[in-house]
């Protein structure tokens, strides 16, 4: 079965063509960072127009590449929030044009669900597992008991990791998107030479990312010839022991084994060596997408799409975009 994923959640125009939900055969990504980089972060209108320019070619090229025609597509998966209103409104519309014109099926997918899917096109995690979804506009936490089954255990209450990441990069003068660029400095820098706080919420299983934030500024205000390396990695430590501290935490309270990362800032390599290292330490599985499927693709929503499809869950013609769209249900 051959599902056609489209995605315009934020500021990347991306399809792709997958196989049963498990084989990549054609994933295509358009991204717009030299349009915003000069602004620091996402001009939502810019990113809403490039959307119009590119989904058509991006969506031909999929198909190329898959070496398949529309008319072979079993059902068109796209994302439908959360995210930028304007942007999810080009890939709505246009997967419900072509669904229209052609009579194929649409599904409606959640772009996190697609996040915790993008590892089921390498490997499966056994249920229950838990799944922290981390990147520029969400960092939440859900235990995962099956395909399509999520209980949200924690979500930030301010900053997404991934905002944090582009706000200090930004704030020490370097472009967007500035999670790469803080994962380089931080490479280079000391850890353990400059010390920011770690926001453990009591009583929570939340995240809080706006109070590292705001120490750095404070910081570089105050010390401002002090390394960017050593600001970075001292940055960036104390944001992967929150993450991979709190997870860690979580699973062994609630006896999970598996902990499946996901989302734009599990490509950051200091995250990625910390989990690996952490639940080794403890005994625990961790699952981690290949860096190229971590930041916003449409294979993975392909993916969601599919288990959806097989559940005889398809869209109709009044499908909207929703900016807010959180999934599963709460503290279960």
């Amino acid at each position: 079965m051959l599902i056609l994923g489209i995605d315009t959640s934020c500021d990347d125009t991306a399809a792709a063509v997958v196989e049963d939900g498990k084989k990549i055969v054609s994933n295509i990504v358009s991204n717009q960072n030299e349009i915003h980089n000069k602004y620091g972060g996402i001009v939502p209108e810019l990113a809403s127009r490039r959307h119009i320019e590119m989904i058509t070619p991006v969506v031909h090229e999929a198909l190329v590449n898959a070496k398949t025609g529309i008319e072979d597509i079993d059902a068109i998966a796209v994302t439908y929030g959360p995210g930028l209103i304007g942007s999810l409104l080009v890939g709505v519309c246009y997967a419900k044009s072509l669904s229209y014109v052609h009579h194929i099926p649409i599904i409606a997918v959640n772009h996190l669900e697609g996040h915790i899917c993008s590892y089921y096109l390498e490997s499966i995690p056994e249920v229950p597992y838990l799944a922290l979804v981390v990147s520029g506009g969400h960092t939440s936490m859900y235990r995962v008991t099956g395909t399509g089954n999520y209980f949200e255990i924690g979500r930030t209450r301010d900053d997404a990791a991934g905002e944090a990441f582009d706000k200090v990069a930004k704030l020490l003068g370097f472009g967007y998107p500035g999670g790469p660029i803080i994962d380089q400095l931080a490479s280079k820098g000391d850890p353990q030479s400059i010390h920011f706080p770690r926001s453990f919420l009591k009583d929570s299983y939340d995240f809080s990312f706006s109070g590292v934030k705001t120490a750095v500024f404070n910081y570089v205000r105050k010390n401002l010839q002090t390394s960017k390396e050593d600001i970075a990695a001292g940055f960036q430590a104390a944001v992967i022991d929150v993450l991979v501290g709190r997870s860690i935490e979580v699973a062994k309270q609630l006896g999970i084994r598996r902990i499946a990362l996901s989302g734009g800032v599990s490509a950051n390599k200091g995250l990625r060596d910390a989990i690996k290292e952490k639940t080794s330490d403890e005994g625990l599985q961790v699952f981690l997408p290949s860096v190229d499927l971590c930041t916003d693709n449409a294979a993975m929503i392909a993916s969601a799409g599919y288990y959806r499809f097989m559940k005889g869950e398809t869209a109709a013609f009044d499908l909207n975009p929703k900016a807010y769209l959180p999934i599963g249900s709460a503290n279960g």
